[in-house]
């Protein structure tokens, strides 16, 4: 075996078709579904520095420890069966769907919550009850040579039952051993153990690598367990001597004592077992080796040699953990499974806050997927494995950094639906302003001109909102042509009376207009690097970069613009929250000009007539 160099705080243990690893601030559960996808969930955890202070008291922090593990093992446990077995079907189960709709959870909940009750009284049954009631029949038959109580008779009663405990122990592991799914469950344990001991041995975390490495360690969960039966046997004999045995004239009385004080102790025997395994794990001498070694020989059934697909999701998932307690940004994950809205709405938000993404767009997602108003997400639901496969992959994708418009495909403005994508900016709110100012100055039979129309967001607006009562022409012009192909999309898909030209600004455009608008682009060229990430690394810079100080566009505007509109027509234009007073002075010759502000109070719209 290497010598250790590089220990680590992070422990792990098998799960259904794959392997859970938890760190200080993240646990992370890595499967291979039936249809040998590796499937993926991550998240943060309160790291033992932030909890209360008595919670890292010696021997208490290891019944917290304890008990938090086996909360948090127990779900990774049930969650990785759900995500483990997919499901073809379009519908769910008649079932599942009474249950969600009835009281709000998902049968896999519930089946969760039965599960560990089950399983906390098989364990109670199999290593308490069980142990108690054999030696009870033996002590029966003793005639006081065994006992429960002081002196000798005391000591032979809690080694014969420790040894019961001990003994029911390896009988269940190795009638597990006897299930096919249960031995690949230890193969994963193995992929656990040989990860984790790679990464402490200084080895770079390669398949290779780890299956070089030993299936043994000191911090497993099997050694904890040895020791919780030796430390049991020596407290309760203690105990037992102190108190000097139960009498109460009722047998079963007696033992329905025992069996109250002896599960009380447990929590005590939790917190020196702990203390003992994390002690011996700090140190790799030959003289603690006879304490190790009864771990090392229970770990010899508890895992067997993993594949490298085993090792694969191991080494997944530590790596996981590994970056979540490294870096406050790495983001969570989800298994694609039937889950609670509320549970994935809080995922997304938290995941987008860390990412400097606005919650808003968690509740859009959502909204658009489930077909739901984002007024009506709430109310609780379950949201169907089909649902959330759509969500995460939309959730996923966002974080990535690419705006949710262009992932989504389209937006809306105006009340229109607008076809995006990185050939186009997407359509601001505050740009509907100008849309309002334009019609409620069109005039019936005006011409309007959309210059730099982009998505043609502006032009289809108008176009079909004065289409309503007016008869009206709309000339939308573009240098692009990759957001003319959009703008023509747009148009077609609104029935818009717009007729889509190439043009940069005027040269292409003969006669003139009434009203002319223009979103153009207003980014100073040194400002760009500084906007946000959506916009700097994904909207074309052609349609943000506005020059120098921003007005190159307004310049070249105000130069051609006479020549292109008509006697008392007005100029319409967009931009920046700092530049409306510089654009008035550009079209210093105009007849009458104005500004209007946004719902922000910030100057956002020049109006300009001739």
């Amino acid at each position: 075996m290497r010598k250790k160099t590089n220990f680590t705080y992070i422990g792990g243990q098998a799960v259904i078709q794959g392997v859970m690893m938890r760190g200080k601030r993240g646990m992370a559960t890595v499967v291979r579904n039936d249809k040998g996808e590796l499937c993926m969930e991550a998240k943060r955890i309160t790291p033992p520095e932030e909890r209360k202070k008595w919670t890292r008291v010696v021997f208490l922090r290891g019944v917290v420890n304890f008990f938090v593990s086996f909360v948090d093992g127990m779900q990774a446990l049930l969650r990785s069966s759900e995500a483990a077995i997919t499901d073809d079907e379009e519908a769910p189960p008649k079932i599942n769907k009474w249950v969600a709709e009835k009281w709000k959870v998902s049968a896999s909940s519930i089946l969760t919550f039965f599960s560990m009750l089950i399983g906390v009284a098989i364990a109670l049954g199999l290593f308490l009850i069980l142990p108690m009631y054999f030696t009870e029949l033996i002590a029966s038959v003793s005639g006081g040579v065994i006992a429960e109580g002081r002196g000798l008779a005391g000591l032979y009663y809690n080694l014969i039952e420790g040894g019961f405990r001990f003994v029911i122990f390896i009988a269940y592991i190795i009638f597990t051993l006897l299930f096919k799914s249960l031995r690949e469950t230890y193969r994963y344990h193995g992929a656990e153990h040989k990860t984790i001991n790679c990464y402490e041995t200084g080895m770079p975390l390669t398949i290779e690598n780890v299956k070089k490495c030993s299936r043994m360690h000191d911090r497993c969960g099997t050694t904890f367990i040895f020791f919780v039966l030796i430390v049991s046997i020596i407290l309760f004999a203690f105990v037992s001597w102190a108190i000097g045995g139960l009498d109460t004239g009722s047998a079963a009385l007696d033992f329905f004592l025992n069996f109250i004080i002896k599960l009380a102790l447990l929590p005590i025997i939790a917190g020196v077992s702990y203390e003992i395994l994390k002690l011996l794990a700090r140190t790799q001498s030959p003289l603690v080796l006879p304490l190790k070694a009864p771990g090392y020989l229970l770990q010899k059934l508890t895992t067997k040699e993993p594949t490298d697909d085993m090792i694969e999701c191991a080494v997944l998932a530590f790596e996981k953990v590994l970056d979540m307690d490294k870096d406050p940004d790495s983001p969570e994950k989800i298994f694609i499974t039937e889950t609670k809205l509320s549970r994935l709405k809080e995922m997304m938000v938290n995941s987008f806050e860390k990412h400097g993404i606005d919650e808003s767009d968690a509740e859009w997602i959502l909204s658009l997927t489930l077909n739901v108003p984002r007024s009506g997400l709430s109310e609780e639901r379950i949201v169907t494995r089909a649902e959330c496969e759509k969500i995460v992959s939309l959730f996923e994708e966002r974080l990535t950094g690419r705006p949710l418009w262009y992932i989504i495909g389209s937006t809306e403005f105006y009340g229109y639906p607008i076809e995006v994508d990185e050939r186009v900016l997407i359509p601001r709110p505050e740009t509907e302003i100008l849309v309002q100012q334009a019609i409620a100055a069109v005039q019936e039979g005006n011409t309007v001109l959309d210059l730099c129309t982009g998505s043609g967001a502006i032009a289809v607006a108008i176009a079909c909102e004065a289409a309503k009562d007016k008869n009206i022409s709309v000339v939308a012009a573009d240098i692009s042509e990759g957001a003319l192909e959009v703008a023509r999309n747009n148009v077609r898909r609104n029935k818009a009376n717009v007729v889509v030209v190439k043009s940069d600004l005027f040269e292409n455009i003969p006669g003139k207009f009434n009203i002319i608008t223009a979103n153009p682009p207003y980014v100073r060229s040194g400002e760009i690097d500084t906007l946000q990430r959506e916009v700097r690394d994904f909207e074309p810079r052609l349609a943000l970069d506005g020059g120098k100080d921003g007005l190159d566009f307004y310049r070249r505007i105000a130069a051609g613009v006479r020549g292109h509109i008509a006697r008392g027509g007005m100029l319409i234009l967009e931009c920046g929250e700092d530049q409306a007073q510089d654009i008035l002075k550009i079209f210093s010759d105009c007849d009458y000009a104005m500004v209007v502000k946004d719902l922000a109070g910030k100057e956002r719209i020049v109006k300009i007539v001739y």
